[in-house]
């Protein structure tokens, strides 16, 4: 019956945790957030990068139709009028999630966003259509 008691006794006397396993954890946690943050940010800034592409993409849509309805040469340029807003082509402004504006350019230039043409992106050749 000593021995049970005791063994209880030891038992009930260790409650929580000590300093060097709390800190351990911390230590793992740190750790994997080091790894995941960049991995978090870099995903962030491909999504914005392939959303202002897909802008791009509709823009230049929208120019190649306002071409043909209007049966407008390579060198006419479409205006912002032209191609937003409810009875356009594209039903509103598009913007990159970057920041940057959008060039409409002539029929003989593809849109381009200032994220590129100003070289202020780390990455900048993602702004671009392929």
């Amino acid at each position: 019956m000593t021995r049970f008691t005791s063994r209880l006794k030891t038992a009930k006397g260790r409650k929580g945790f000590t300093l060097v396993e709390i800190m351990i954890v911390v230590l793992i946690i740190g750790i994997l957030l080091a790894i995941a943050v960049p991995n978090f940010i870099k995903a962030r800034e491909s999504s914005r990068a392939k959303s202002c592409v897909a802008n791009l993409k509709q823009i230049e849509s929208a120019k190649e139709q306002w071409c043909m309805d209007n049966k407008a040469s390579t060198s006419a340029t479409p205006g912002g009028t032209d191609l937003y807003g409810s009875g356009a082509y594209i039903r509103t402004t598009p913007s990159c999630p970057s920041g940057g504006t959008y060039t409409i350019g002539d029929m003989a230039t593809r849109p381009a966003c200032s994220i590129d043409t100003n070289g202020t992106s780390v990455t900048s050749d993602d702004h671009v259509l392929p």
